[in-house]
């Protein structure tokens, strides 16, 4: 296989050496398997070429962008080839005339956003790993991030897309058209897909003129269920926020361990509020937040004017993430989402299971959309018992989630880390509905097997 894929596509762009077949046999979780040979691929026709091969075969073919996802969606279960397009890395063109950007998928998506930012243009998806997931990883998991609230997830900026299917066939959905009712949705039937319907070449995807202005407060409150209330209260007065993130006592107080006890006021839950607009409306909105926000019982609130403050608030919440991995236990990283109406009987929820099970609890994330990453923190994981202990307050976590109106995953997608609980998400019909759109694009089930429709 390794020799004819060479003659194919040239030395240079496969490679079967153990360092290349470690690193695109895992991602951010926490399993691995290797694949037999990686192909490099740097154009449509490379991937043609190497599904054109995989399919007369029945060889497994696993997708792969930067391998930065946190569900082991690219890792490759069946072996075969592990297909990357980080070379694939060109934005092919810029047209704020109509209001497009066309990329290939290995474009990383800060460098996307920038090179419209410089055209006065904006991309709004913005995913915390922003500086280094892919644009084609993006598609695959249907990314969202704190700008949702407002201005929606990957799937509300694809307009088009060039897809290669199981085959070799090449096949062209959308176009640059902002409104297009033409057929099926077959478009959106690849955005969020996780690979296993096609290999996305080339996307054409809408962009925004860039606000003028953004701002910012931050909030500290005596309890969570007053940041949660804040949260409701923002809403219902009429505000419609770039972001609004909450963050729990577990997550604060590992905060202040890792970045010092001056970094975050006193409080035991703490509130971003980010704004946009035209530089009057901005002003004028952040009074009425502040006062708001005091108005809420907030212990402080503080403001932030500027592109440098508000960066350096990001920072901070950035650095949330990097303080949980600082205590020393394994983050078990969920993306869960509920309705809005039940973020505290989440806190609630998330409390009572680290009292249960002994595993801590730490919550922050999305408040604005009801998307909060519950991420268990647990110490030895790779010990056997307490990897069962772990699986099995996952499995209570889900179940609430799913009992309560919510979904398993908002962002990061299903891969393997959720497989087990799959079938209770999407129900009979819905496993059965999902298979029959599997077997009439990739009949042969080459396009990256092993995953929650095996």
């Amino acid at each position: 296989m390794i020799g004819t894929l060479r003659e194919l596509l040239g030395d240079g762009k496969v490679s079967a050496t153990p360092e290349v077949l470690a690193e695109h046999g895992t991602d951010r979780w926490n399993f691995s398997s290797l694949p037999e040979v990686v192909v490099f691929a740097e154009s449509r026709e490379d991937v043609v070429a190497v599904m054109k091969f995989a399919h007369e075969r029945k060889l497994p073919v696993t997708t792969r962008g930067a391998g930065v996802g946190y569900v082991g969606g690219c890792v490759p279960m069946a072996g075969g080839i592990a297909l990357s397009v980080a070379r694939m890395n060109k934005v092919v063109e810029l047209s704020p005339e109509d209001g497009v950007v066309v990329t290939q998928p290995g474009v990383i998506l800060k460098d996307l956003q920038e090179v419209v930012r410089e055209s006065g243009w904006y991309y709004p998806p913005d995913p915390a790993s922003l500086k280094e997931c892919s644009i084609g990883g993006n598609l695959a998991t249907n990314a969202g991030g704190p700008r949702c609230l407002k201005y929606g997830v990957t799937k509300n900026y694809v307009l088009g897309l060039e897809v290669v299917l199981a085959d070799g066939r090449v096949l062209r959905v959308g176009g640059r058209c902002h409104k297009n009712k033409t057929g099926f949705d077959l478009l959106h039937l690849f955005v969020g897909s996780e690979g296993m319907l096609g290999v996305i070449t080339e996307a054409t995807l809408r962009i925004i003129p860039h606000p003028e202005r953004r701002a910012m407060l931050t909030a500290t409150f005596p309890e969570f269920i007053d940041a949660a209330g804040a949260v409701q209260a923002v809403l219902n007065a009429g505000h419609l926020p770039s972001a609004l993130e909450i963050t729990d006592e577990f997550t604060l107080k590992a905060a202040r361990d890792y970045l010092g006890p001056e970094a975050l006021p006193d409080g035991k839950a703490h509130l971003i509020v980010e704004i946009d607009g035209r530089a009057g409306a901005v002003a004028g909105e952040l009074r009425e937040l502040r006062d708001l926000l005091e108005g809420c019982g907030a212990n402080s609130v503080e403001e932030f004017g500027d592109d440098e403050g508000c960066e350096a608030v990001w920072q901070l919440r950035r650095d949330f993430s990097y303080s949980l991995r600082a205590t020393g236990l394994t983050k078990l990283n969920e993306d869960i989402v509920v309705p809005r109406s039940k973020l505290v009987e989440l806190a609630s929820f998330a409390a009572g299971l680290q009292e249960r099970t002994g595993i801590p609890v730490a919550c922050f994330g999305h408040a604005g959309d009801g998307n909060i990453h519950t991420n268990l923190m647990v110490e030895d994981y790779d010990h056997p018992e307490t990897r069962e202990r772990a699986d099995g307050a996952l499995d209570v976590l889900f179940r609430w989630v799913l009992e309560n109106g919510g979904v398993i995953t908002g962002e990061h997608g299903v891969g393997l880390a959720k497989k087990k609980w799959i079938g209770q998400a999407l129900g009979e019909e819905g496993m059965a509905a999902h298979r029959a759109l599997k077997m009439a694009f990739d009949p042969e089930g080459i396009l990256n097997p092993g995953k929650f429709l095996d």
